[in-house]
């Protein structure tokens, strides 16, 4: 399973977030998702840790706390549908 973190500062880096998770658990990925036309971010990403534990314990923790000038929001991510 995976977090969705959304609310983010377009200026964060994988490696920022990363940051952020670690003091929860062993974060395994981090992908931030690029607008395909304008290669920019496009303000959240996905975090995914090494076991169910240490991500609950990250989105109790980090849903609605203020990081870089912005309240994050974190949930579980939902799985993904093909809506075209």
């Amino acid at each position: 399973m995976s977090i969705y973190v959304g609310n983010l500062d377009y200026a964060v880096e994988e490696d920022d977030l990363r940051e952020v998770f670690n003091d929860y658990g062993k974060v395994k990925r981090v992908y931030l998702p690029v607008d395909r036309e304008t290669q920019r971010k496009r303000g959240f990403g996905f975090v995914e840790m090494s076991n169910d534990d240490e991500e609950d314990k990250a989105i109790e923790a980090l849903d609605g706390a203020s990081w870089m000038g912005r309240d994050m929001k974190v949930n579980k991510a939902r799985p993904r549908t093909n809506s075209r």
